[in-house]
């Protein structure tokens, strides 16, 4: 099962007389039958994350600055540079996530939370920031999160992570 939602939103006063300025949150959740631990791995293992996002040179150190690449499209050269925020093993993890370059302003914060649920891992991703003039960049951040996870249960499925 796979759920959005906008949150963020409802916390804020200002919100409710000005919600078209209020920074947008993509969350998608899903349940996956397999073991936190191997969600982790494929969180964090710079192979495995390639097989179901993008080639990358990531690791799961604080600070650690890294790229995701992937094919050049229309408007983007497929580059998003990103930096750990925080890691909490198996449990949580979070990074900057930025395309364009800084002057850009297509700059989100990834946030990944992994809870064990009877018979596997409940995951959630939420990209957070999108400003009310980003509402193409939400929508197709929507579209690959959605792709993403797709792969990545095919992936899982395989037994590869």
């Amino acid at each position: 099962m796979s759920t959005m939602s906008n949150e963020g939103a409802q916390s804020n006063a200002a919100a409710k007389t000005k919600p078209a300025e209020t920074p947008r949150t993509l969350v998608v959740e899903r349940v996956f039958p397999h073991p936190p631990e191997k969600l982790w791995r494929a969180l964090t293992e710079s192979p495995l994350l390639a097989q179901w996002m993008m080639n990358n040179d990531f690791e799961p150190v604080v600070g650690r600055k890294f790229q995701f690449r992937a094919d050049p499209a229309p408007n983007w050269n497929g580059v998003v540079d990103c930096e750990v925020i925080s890691v909490d093993p198996i449990q949580r993890l979070s990074y900057n996530w930025g395309v364009g370059g800084s002057e850009s302003g297509l700059q989100w914060v990834v946030l990944w939370t992994l809870t064990p649920v009877a018979g596997g891992t409940h995951v959630r991703m939420e990209q957070s920031g999108f400003g009310p003039d980003q509402q193409a960049a939400y929508q197709g951040a929507n579209y690959g999160w959605q792709k993403f996870f797709g792969n990545l249960d095919r992936v899982l499925a395989g037994g590869a992570a």
